[in-house]
């Protein structure tokens, strides 16, 4: 039984050797037609087109830093837009609490202006 027992394991050793040596074979088939395989192409093709990326690159970023830097005008005119947002919003809050606010604390704050304005005149006379 010992010597079927080898028999079977060197078979089952030898198809896995069979199945990974096909494997091994086959791969690099498959990445040349992926396009993974090492290119054969002549050392002044290489170079162009490594100056060609650089090139591109280049650009890019020279567009991309376009784009970033701004003058002293478009500076100042960012901040007063965002200023004038700011005080927009403020009013927009302003008007939303007086909406929200019940009727007798408007006619309170209106009784407190028109009683400060008769002081005024009377001080004033």
């Amino acid at each position: 039984m010992a010597s079927w027992d080898i028999k079977v394991s060197i078979e089952c050793t030898l198809q896995n050797l069979a199945r990974s040596m096909s494997n091994i074979s086959s791969s690099p088939c498959f990445s040349y037609h992926r396009g993974l395989a090492p290119q054969n192409k002549p050392e002044l093709q290489k170079v162009m087109e490594k100056r060609k990326r650089d090139q591109v690159l280049k650009a890019q970023k020279e567009e991309q830093e376009a784009h970033k830097k701004r003058s002293d005008l478009e500076i100042e005119l960012m901040k007063r837009r965002e200023t004038l947002e700011q005080l927009e919003l403020g009013q927009h809050k302003n008007e939303e609490e007086q909406e929200n606010t019940p009727e007798f604390v408007k006619m309170k704050s209106n009784l407190r202006r028109t009683k400060q304005e008769v002081d005024e005149q009377e001080r004033a006379t």
